[in-house]
Order: C-alpha cells, then sequence, then structure tokens
C-alpha cells in the first residue's frame, strides 16, 4: 500500500549529495553529482571534472507527513516510501437555501 518513488542516481554520496526534503504537500529531491578524475602520464597531466544536478518536486498525497517517509539508497537508486494515508472522509457538500428579496 505504500507509494514508492524511485530515481538512478549513480556514482553519488547520498550523505553528501542528495538533499530530500518534505513541506506543502510537495516531496523535493535534489542530487547533485561531482567527478573530478586527474592523470598524469608520460609528462603531461590531463584533468577532467564532470557537474550535473538533478531536481524533481512532486506532490504528496493528502495527509502525509513527514514521518511517513523514508528513503534508502542502494546500487545507485534512490528508493523513497510513503506510508499511504488513511483514507479520510471528505466532508459532504451542503446545499444553501437561497431566499429572494
Amino acid at each position: 500500500d505504500d507509494l514508492v518513488v524511485r530515481a538512478e542516481l549513480p556514482d553519488i554520496d547520498p550523505d553528501r549529495d542528495v538533499e530530500l526534503t518534505v513541506g506543502h504537500g510537495m516531496l523535493h529531491i535534489e542530487a547533485q553529482r561531482r567527478e573530478d578524475e586527474t592523470v598524469d602520464e608520460k609528462g603531461y597531466m590531463r584533468r577532467e571534472m564532470h557537474y550535473g544536478k538533478f531536481a524533481r518536486t512532486l506532490p504528496l498525497p493528502e495527509g502525509v507527513a513527514e514521518s511517513d517517509v523514508t528513503a534508502s539508497y542502494r546500487d545507485g537508486i534512490l528508493e523513497i516510501r510513503i506510508r499511504a494515508p488513511e483514507a479520510v472522509e471528505k466532508p459532504q457538500s451542503k446545499r444553501i437555501p437561497i431566499t429572494r428579496g
């Protein structure tokens, strides 16, 4: 019954590179990938840097609290589980009479 969101985020450190927030009925995922490679061979040095940023904001079902959201990271996949809220009965519409005069 849980809602599951999965994001492929290979080669990142989830403690340092991922920010996951819940607020105002929205789930916000933001990740940044930084890769710096230096090769020193045969009298020259080559340095390559790669940067990338990922951000998504998703609406949450009504009634979801921050404590209902958990996340785990394994093998390059960020998995977010959202416990489905209990069914909330919506109040019935009530007709308002219109008076003349």
